[in-house]
C-alpha cells in the first residue's frame, strides 16, 4: 500500500472497530475540537494548550471508549473485543490504561523532587508547579507517541510507523469531519452506527485489519 493507502486503513479500522456508540462519537468530536484549540494555544500559551489537551482532550476521548464503546462481540465487524485489541494499531484499551498511569503518576514525582531531578526549574508558586506539570505532561505526550511509532518500525514497517504518527496527529481534523453529525443522531436515538454507510464508502481493499 502507499502511504495514503494504509492512512485511510488505519483510520478505517479504528472506526469501524472502536466508534460504533455514538456517545463515543459525540465526546470524539468534542475531544477534537479540544485538540483543535490545544493545537492554536500551544504558539500562544503552551502550558494552557497542555493542559486543555490532557485534562479535555484526553479526558472526553478515553470515557468514551472505556464507559460508552460496547466490548462485547461485534457483530458488525464479526470480531470479538480480545482480536480488535491483538490487531490495534496504536494504543489498545490496555496500553491506554498503562499511559494513563505514567500521565498519573509523572506529576507525583515533582513531589519527590521539584525541579524533576535537575531538568526543571523548582517553584513554589501556583503557576510555577503548573508549568512544570504541563512541561512533565507534555514529555509523556510526545514520549507516547515517540515510543509507539519507533516500536511500530520493528513490528510493522517504518511505513507504518509513520503513518499511524500522522493519523494521530491529524485525527482531531479527521474526527471533527466524520463525526459532526454524531449528536444529531445521538439526539434522534440512534445509539449504534452500524457503520452500513462506511461500508459502502469504503474500498474493499481497507476493509481488513491493520
Amino acid at each position: 500500500m502507499t502511504f495514503l493507502q494504509e492512512l485511510q486503513q488505519q483510520r478505517w479500522d479504528d472506526h469501524r472497530y472502536y466508534h460504533h456508540n455514538r456517545i463515543n462519537q459525540t465526546l470524539h468530536l468534542l475531544s477534537a475540537c479540544c485538540f483543535v484549540l490545544s493545537y492554536v494555544l500551544v504558539f500562544i500559551n503552551p502550558v494552557i494548550a497542555v493542559l486543555v489537551g490532557w485534562l479535555l482532550a484526553m479526558t472526553l476521548r478515553q470515557t468514551g471508549h472505556f464507559f460508552f464503546e460496547p466490548q462485547t462481540y461485534d457483530e458488525v465487524n464479526q470480531a470479538t473485543h480480545d482480536y480488535k485489541e491483538s490487531v490495534k494499531v496504536g494504543y489498545n484499551l490496555f496500553r491506554k490504561v498503562v499511559l494513563y498511569a505514567f500521565f498519573v503518576g509523572m506529576p507525583a514525582l515533582l513531589i519527590i523532587s521539584p525541579d524533576f531531578f535537575g531538568l526543571l526549574t523548582a517553584h513554589q508558586d501556583f503557576y510555577g508547579i503548573i508549568n512544570n506539570v504541563a512541561i512533565v505532561w507534555l514529555l509523556v505526550g510526545i514520549g507516547a507517541v515517540l515510543f509507539r511509532t519507533i516500536h511500530l518500525f520493528f513490528i510493522m514497517g517504518i511505513q507504518s510507523g509513520l503513518v499511524w504518527a500522522t493519523k494521530i496527529l491529524t485525527d482531531p481534523f479527521h474526527d471533527i469531519k466524520i463525526y459532526h453529525k454524531a449528536p444529531y443522531f445521538w439526539a434522534k436515538g440512534e445509539m449504534y452506527d452500524d457503520m452500513s454507510d462506511w461500508y459502502e464508502d469504503t474500498p474493499q481493499e481497507t476493509v481488513t485489519h491493520s
